[in-house]
């Protein structure tokens, strides 16, 4: 999708105010105002207006009239608890933004998993309570606001070491267990791609080029970091996922990180440095 195709925002809301949302702010406030709906007080960037809110229940207060609006809520501790706050918001916004995307995850498809590629077109059949919420926030962001839906597999980079620390340790693993990935810089592009262009594809699956079994990953990562690749967890059906992310590179062009390996050599050498 070429640059001059795409539109900037100018009123974005955030909802949500985590490390995606961070990393995207400054690119918003280049374009206009921004806005970061939230539960608790805290540092902002320098320009961008916070809002307390719980979503939990009814908001006492109308939100801004903003464009755009990008939801990175956590799931929540019941199957409901996406419709419930995707609800309070709805009532609190004076008119539905003109675009919204909806961070989900691909962790909506669960069960025994599938070697055969995963795209947007298969449909989730959950069968945990997770599973059952994160279908349930898609279907009810997409009722209420026609949203965009943004299914990221694991997003690792800076600030997100869980897989490096637990080689570290040399935790056990599940060596043949299918694993897909996303660098949290293609996600933020992907993410703010996606708030401005003007046909946005309705689902995308947020996965880098190379998904890859676990033990392939972690030996990769014992013999940067220089110690024992962490012990195998045998199992007779290794379970797991094989997304196929050829729609997101149609829309996003080529990847910063491609595979696990430019993100995670680049990782390793930052802790040594």
């Amino acid at each position: 999708m070429h640059e001059s195709a795409a539109t900037a925002p100018s009123r974005t809301l955030l909802v949500g105010s985590g490390k995606i949302a961070a990393r995207l702010a400054p690119q918003l406030l280049e374009h206009g105002e921004v806005f970061a709906l939230r539960r608790s007080d805290g540092d902002l960037l320098p320009g961008v207006t916070g809002i307390r809110a719980d979503l939990a229940a009814p908001l006492p207060a109308r939100l801004p009239d903003v464009d755009r609006m990008l939801v990175t809520l956590p799931p929540g501790d019941t199957p409901t608890a996406y419709r419930t706050a995707l609800t309070h918001l709805a009532e609190a916004l004076p008119t539905i933004p003109a675009r919204t995307v909806f961070v989900s995850s691909t962790g909506v498809f669960d069960g025994a998993g599938s070697a055969l590629p995963t795209t947007e077109r298969d449909q989730p059949e959950p069968a945990s309570a997770r599973s059952r919420g994160l279908l349930d926030g898609e279907r009810a962001a997409i009722e209420f606001f026609d949203a965009v839906i943004v299914r990221p597999a694991g997003i690792y980079g800076p600030g997100r070491e869980f897989l490096v620390r637990k080689v570290r340790e040399g935790a056990a693993v599940e060596h043949a267990r299918r694993t897909n990935r996303i660098h949290e810089v293609d996600l933020v592009r992907t993410l703010e791609l996606l708030l401005r262009i003007p046909e946005p594809p309705p689902l995308v699956h947020a996965v880098d080029e190379s998904p890859a079994p676990l033990g392939e990953v972690v030996t990769f990562i014992a013999h940067g970091l220089g110690v024992e690749v962490p012990p195998d967890v045998a199992s007779a059906d290794p379970g797991g996922f094989v997304y196929d992310g050829t729609l997101l590179r149609s829309v996003l062009g080529s990847l910063d990180y491609p595979t696990y390996r430019e993100g995670y050599a680049e990782m390793i050498a930052g802790a040594a440095a």
